[in-house]
């Protein structure tokens, strides 16, 4: 089966973003062309960057590349550059800077820089491995204020908020030589103190410190209060959420959590784009933001598409009750869909109920699910009987209860550079009558995350079986490869069991192996370049991991966002390279 596949998901996302950057509306400055030369320590492009020159962005080639300054800024260019380049240990650098009616011509004569002559450290607290700075090597001050920082990041995260931290950089600007000096005394371990709430008028305080990650006589961390300002940003019924812990009694800090409910609880959401998996697509949602009070959430989706038509409707509940001091939160879900696969259709009418707990880097959920599913083969494929054979269709009603399992220890779900994540998926399709359908299916994911320098290396794993005990379960509920998080050569859910590395059926597979390998690497600015690898192996019988594989290997680019990465790939199956896949992505696949 070939199938080129071009995934244009977020397509109108990054049709706005291209316009931003190519320059749409911008507003024209007075502007003198500036060239700069005599640097040695320094490219052009770091210097354009402290002086906020203008110069043509990477997608505007058809610009002429002449870098300009706005002209209120050039009487502060020799301040500036001052200012850059002490910062950089040249204290006797000198510039001479000649304008004329439309350029200016920077001289640059960077002089001996200050270097490192000593390094002094007293401590009872391990801070070596912060301090960079070697001895012959040349003084940054703007690299020793970050360590300094650092070290006292690393304390509060300790637990030690009480140190007393002396840091001193000794500059002889006759010698050019600087003598560093690191004097600490961690002090005591700190705890954290009461909780104490401010600002709620419709949601009960149980809600809120179900939320509070710093609890009250555990270690102190500032990783704990991050934790914390996320959790409550989450429960999405706040238009500001203040958490300080400025305040210190013998060791033990007080949480101080000042809040703001939201004024407008609607949230409106309205969109359009195309994906060859669905086709052109449209969407809505309404959302009600601590509906009926206590950050309860109501939300009504609907979408429709070529391939897939969607209604659902989820309620959300948190801390609804304590069980022996862990909080548990409720949701529901009702929907129904109509979904076409690449050999068939599935109409599901469902429901689910589920009880949640999550405590730091721990999420435990439980549920039960009913569906009601329908697979029907395509109509140019209904008169092969040997693919009626292959394709468990007809009426099903499925009944479950089903359990997930998450361990996230990543340093970031946006763009992760080091840790690991590791879930569990379980479920168990229960046999109340002659003909239901009874199974077990399990899912499981580990990815392993760590950087060298710039160099981000990442590998994920994905391994699952269906054991059917009685009975057929529907098509739909087995494995499908393909996709952003499985096989980058194909569109979703498009490999079906896997015949050779070259060919695939569209029948579902029992047992399904993945693994993904990639490599990021910074190529410029924000711009990041990545090479991967996606291995995927799917089965007709359970438990069995023995069959052949289908590899694709492929390049991409990212380009960094506050939400996370905007992704492009291009993947290839290396034994047919007729089969490729290109798609868009926000966010990472590790």
């Amino acid at each position: 089966m070939k199938i080129k596949t071009i995934n244009y998901k977020l397509i109108l996302f990054f049709a706005l973003f291209l316009s931003s950057l190519l320059g749409a509306d911008e507003i024209k400055l007075p502007t003198h062309t500036i060239h700069i030369s005599g640097q040695k320590a320094f490219g052009k492009t770091e210097l354009y960057d402290a002086l906020s020159v203008d110069t043509k962005s990477f997608f505007q080639f058809w610009k002429e590349d002449t870098p300009r300054i706005k002209d209120k800024l050039i009487p502060t260019l020799n301040l500036t550059l001052k200012s850059f380049y002490d910062s950089e240990g040249f204290y006797d650098a000198n510039f001479t800077i000649r304008e004329t009616n439309t350029t200016v011509d920077i001289k640059i004569n960077e002089n001996t820089p200050v270097l490192v002559n000593d390094i002094n450290i007293s401590s009872d607290y391990s801070i070596a491995g912060h301090i960079v700075f070697r001895k012959g090597e040349r003084f940054r001050a703007k690299e020793f204020i970050r360590i300094k920082n650092e070290i006292i990041s690393a304390l509060l995260e300790d637990g030690y908020c009480s140190y007393d931290l002396n840091t001193k950089a000794y500059v002889d600007l006759d010698t050019h030589q600087a003598d560093l000096k690191y004097v600490l005394k961690k002090g005591g371990i700190c705890v954290f103190g009461q909780t104490n709430i401010t600002g709620l008028k419709t949601i009960d305080e149980k809600i809120i410190l179900s939320r509070v990650a710093a609890k009250e006589g555990e270690r102190f961390d500032t990783r704990r209060i991050k934790q914390t300002y996320s959790n409550l940003y989450r429960l999405d019924v706040f238009d500001s959420a203040i958490v300080n812990f400025d305040r210190k009694f013998y060791n033990k800090v007080p949480v101080d959590i000042v809040l703001k409910e939201v004024r407008k609880p609607y949230h409106l959401e309205a969109g359009a784009g195309y994906d060859t998996y669905v086709g052109a697509r449209v969407h809505g949602e309404v959302t009600k933001r601590n509906f009926m009070g206590d950050a309860q959430k109501m939300a009504l989706q609907a979408s429709w598409s070529q391939k897939e038509q969607l209604l659902q409707l989820d309620f959300f509940k948190p801390a609804w009750f304590d069980l022996f001091g862990y909080y548990l939160d409720y949701g529901a879900t009702l929907g129904y869909s109509n979904l076409e696969y690449v050999g068939f259709t599935e109409k599901k009418a469902y429901g689910r109920s589920y009880l949640e707990h999550e405590y730091d880097r721990l999420r435990i959920r439980a549920g039960l699910a009913l569906e009601d599913i329908e697979i029907e083969l395509l109509d140019n494929l209904q008169n092969s009987q040997v693919l009626q054979q292959a394709i468990n269709d007809g009426e099903f009603l499925l009944f479950y209860p089903y359990l997930d399992i998450v361990y996230d220890a990543r340093d970031s779900k946006l763009n992760p550079k080091y840790g690991y994540y590791l879930s569990g998926y379980f479920e168990y399709g229960v046999p109340y009558n002659d003909e239901a359908s009874a199974y077990t299916m399990a899912l499981l994911e580990g990815r392993y995350i760590h950087t060298f320098g710039e160099l981000t290396l990442a590998g994920i794993a994905k391994m699952g079986a269906v054991d059917q005990a009685s009975n057929e379960i529907p098509e739909s509920k087995l494995f499908f490869g393909g996709g952003s998080f499985g096989n980058r050569a194909y569109g979703f859910r498009e490999i079906g069991v896997i015949l050779s590395p070259e060919e695939d059926s569209i029948q579902g597979a029992s047992s399904m192996l993945n693994l993904s390998f990639e490599a990021d690497y910074p190529i410029w600015g924000d711009f990041y370049g990545a090479v991967f690898t996606d291995n995927t192996m799917l089965t007709a019988k359970s438990y069995d991991f023995s069959g052949d594989f289908i590899t694709s290997a492929g390049v991409g680019v990212r380009y960094m966002t506050p939400i996370g990465p905007l992704k492009f790939d291009v993947g290839f199956n290396v034994n047919d390279l007729s089969q490729y896949g290109i798609s868009f992505q926000i966010g990472q696949s590790f």
